[in-house]
């Protein structure tokens, strides 16, 4: 009898992801700055709260890459390129996970993930743009609380796959009024 697959929906993960990540950042010795705020739900909400650059945001991902799932991550102004991550991974098949997905395998919502798969057994593609910030910054499990490391501490700690899987985001056509 094979085993089951690892990286699958089910329970969430046992404990509070905001603790986990900041004992793991803790343990680790990983310097961050901790920034709690007003709940913010966007990757440009979340900047104005920092009032840090929108570019210097990690955006992570849940996508299904084939058969399993995996962690995308990406500077928050720009959109992922499906395309160019499903020909990356070599898969046929590439979608968003959806929010019961991301809420079975993290216990989050989306806008509230951390930039690291590791904390949920998921592999991670990093975006080559997030390396053109000193510090990046990012949700942490809350909607309320940001994190702020440098991207040197976060590659390190990480070790994420790198690749160009990003690309910039489509316009929004013009307000018509009715």
């Amino acid at each position: 009898m094979g085993d089951p697959p690892t990286n699958q929906p089910s329970d969430p993960p046992h404990g509070d992801v905001f603790d986990r990540l900041v004992a793991a950042m803790n343990d680790a010795g990983v310097s961050f700055v901790h920034l709690q705020h007003e709940p913010v739900y966007t990757s440009r909400q979340a900047a104005d709260v920092r009032g840090t650059p929108l570019h210097s945001g990690a955006k992570a991902l849940i996508v299904k890459a084939g058969k399993a799932f995996q962690m995308a991550v990406l500077p928050a102004d720009m959109a992922l390129d499906s395309n160019t991550l499903r020909k990356f991974l070599g898969v046929k098949r590439l979608r968003f996970a959806t929010k019961e997905e991301v809420l079975a395998m993290t216990g989050l919502t989306p806008g509230s993930i951390p930039p690291f798969g590791s904390l949920f057994d998921l592999p991670v593609t990093c975006d080559e743009g997030l390396a053109e910030n000193d510090s990046i910054n990012f949700n942490a499990g809350r909607h309320t609380d940001s994190l702020q490391l440098t991207y040197e501490a976060y590659f390190d700690y990480e070790s994420p796959v790198m690749a160009r899987i990003a690309k910039p985001p489509e316009p929004k056509p013009p307000d018509v009024d009715a």
